[in-house]
């Protein structure tokens, strides 16, 4: 008879690069994630944080977590349709309504569940999504449960997008999927060819502004916003763990879609409501992005600095245009050397492996904070340099 079980004892990679010491993984951080953090009494500069606006160490918003949990408690006890909706959820929603310019906004416990629930409430097996092949993994996994048919096309490929429309059958709904930015290797979406081709084949579009948001734009409102085409796409996801410095999701939109996903996202309707520490540290998160866009000039100003310093350096660092900045190795097993270098000289970083990239693209992922000093992004490099040139990757 067939054991369940026996599929686990054939997952060895992973303890073969515990037993070379150079596993990269559920490392336990004993700090704030800050631009230094502490792990087993070490300090290290850390470039594997998604902490874009360095706002997780912020005292305003340490104080409004502290402020939520002396009034509501430590938690919700239920979920938002029944006893779990707070006027601080209420509050948050209407904030980010007028801040991402849309007519309503739906908060989620997490950015997960927030793509997961958006998508299957919204698409079914009479539609089509079509999404590029560089996804979120939460995106993938909405498009699994919604039974929609679902198609992918090349990587930020605009021609091969058209192919795929125009293969669709017209009296099927359909909804494009991107990224704004891709959290692995940092580049941006096209959505100028987005907008044009949704009109033409009558789709809806969707962008995931998870790595983008408190980032890009004027405003801070995302990829959308930087490309002056904020009011054309039709529903904006995005994450409070990243630039909103705290956890949990939201998704904005025209009124009655909201209203819409609120009463049929399984996500939402059967989970536990966002905490109230969480949900006011996002709150004070905002007020931050909207009033202090000095930080965002901060970020990009250390995001061209490390660009250049890697550029200068010979690290291939495909296309990226954002804080998110890839420096490609290929092989796993380098890369997991190349991991354990950087790690030894006092830098953490990111390994990413298939299937979080593709196959021959094994890469360290590192990314920038506002609050990062000159001297964070020197020392990084020079680590960085005479690791890449000890192991050859230089």
């Amino acid at each position: 008879m067939a054991d369940l079980f026996a599929k686990c004892a054939t997952l060895t990679k992973p303890r073969e690069v515990e037993a070379m010491g150079c596993y990269p993984f559920f490392i336990p951080l004993e700090s704030e994630a800050g631009p230094e953090v502490t792990i087993q009494g070490r300090r290290f500069v850390m470039l594997g944080s998604n902490n874009y606006l360095g706002l997780t160490q912020d005292p305003r918003v340490k104080e409004a977590a502290r402020l939520a949990i002396d009034r509501y408690g430590s938690g919700c006890t239920g979920s938002r349709l029944m006893n779990g909706t707070l006027d601080l959820h209420r509050e948050l929603e209407s904030r980010l309504a007028r801040f991402v310019l849309k007519d309503d906004t739906l908060v989620f416990t997490t950015g997960f569940q927030t793509n997961l629930g958006a998508i299957t409430a919204i698409a079914g097996r009479h539609d089509t999504i079509v999404l590029d092949r560089s996804v979120h993994a939460s995106i993938i996994d909405g498009c699994r449960l919604s039974m929609a048919e679902t198609i992918r096309f090349k990587h930020n490929d605009m021609a091969d997008l058209e192919r795929v429309l125009q293969g669709i059958d017209p009296k099927r709904g359909i909804l494009i999927i991107v990224d704004g930015v891709y959290s692995m290797e940092g580049d941006v979406a096209n959505v100028p060819e987005l907008v044009r081709l949704k009109k033409k084949y009558g789709a809806r579009l969707l962008i995931d502004e998870a790595h983008s948001v408190g980032v890009f734009g004027a405003g801070g409102r995302g990829v959308a916003e930087h490309f002056g085409l904020l009011d054309e796409v039709d529903l904006i996801t995005a994450t409070f763990s990243k630039s909103f410095a705290s956890i949990g999701g939201f998704v904005a939109g025209n009124v009655d879609v909201i209203y819409y996903i609120r009463h049929m996202a399984r996500a939402l309707l059967f989970s536990a409501a966002l905490p109230p520490a969480s949900t006011a540290a996002a709150l004070a998160a905002l007020d931050i992005i909207e009033n202090e866009p000095e930080r965002r000039e901060k970020l990009w100003e250390n995001t061209r600095y490390l660009q250049r310093g890697l550029n200068d350096l010979h690290f291939s660092t495909g296309q990226s245009s954002s804080p998110v900045i890839p420096l490609i190795v290929g092989d796993e097993m380098r890369l997991a050397m190349f991991w354990r270098g950087l790690f030894d000289g006092g830098v953490f970083t990111n390994a990413a492996v298939s299937p979080a990239v593709e196959p021959d693209r094994a890469l360290i992922r590192t990314s920038l904070m506002a609050t990062h000093t000159r001297q964070h992004l020197d020392y990084a490099l020079e680590v960085m340099e005479s690791t890449g040139r000890r192991l050859g990757i230089l």
